[in-house]
């Protein structure tokens, strides 16, 4: 007979095998933090930049289907439980989609943005002979 020991050991790697224990681990701290959060403490406002951030987070995440992760960032920011309409947030961004209804998320689209643009300054920079390198984006604080 298997001592308490090996079974435990047997059941987490049989979760793990199954992709459901890091699942289990999220719910639970996503229940904990929900049972711990004192639902009388005001939320300060949120800014629109806010709003609009929370929302980029919020759909990568619900996309990448974090959806503990998802419920504690709404529960933690105060967040609208309805998301922003897809095309207010791309037109507040200067995005253009291929499709309104692309299911890739808005955040992909600036990262692609970003890193697009690097690489075809690097090219030119080249192709120029200036070997500049693209000037970093300042972030002012």
């Amino acid at each position: 007979m298997a001592s308490t020991q090996e079974l435990k050991s047997v059941i987490k790697e049989t979760l793990e095998n199954r992709g459901v224990l890091g699942q289990i681990k999220a719910r639970i701290r996503a229940e904990v933090f929900n049972a711990l959060e004192d639902q009388s403490e005001e939320k300060p406002p949120l800014s629109n930049e806010n709003l609009i951030i929370n929302e980029l987070i919020r759909e990568y995440l619900d996309f990448n289907k974090y959806k503990y992760t998802s419920s504690v960032l709404l529960a933690e920011s105060g967040q609208p439980t309805k998301p922003l309409d897809r095309e207010f947030l791309a037109s507040e961004l200067n995005i253009l989609t291929d499709s309104p209804s692309s299911p890739v998320p808005l955040l992909y689209h600036l990262v692609g943005h970003f890193q697009s643009q690097s690489r075809r300054i690097k090219q030119q920079a080249v192709y120029d002979g200036t070997g500049s390198e693209q000037e970093p984006l300042v972030v002012h604080g």
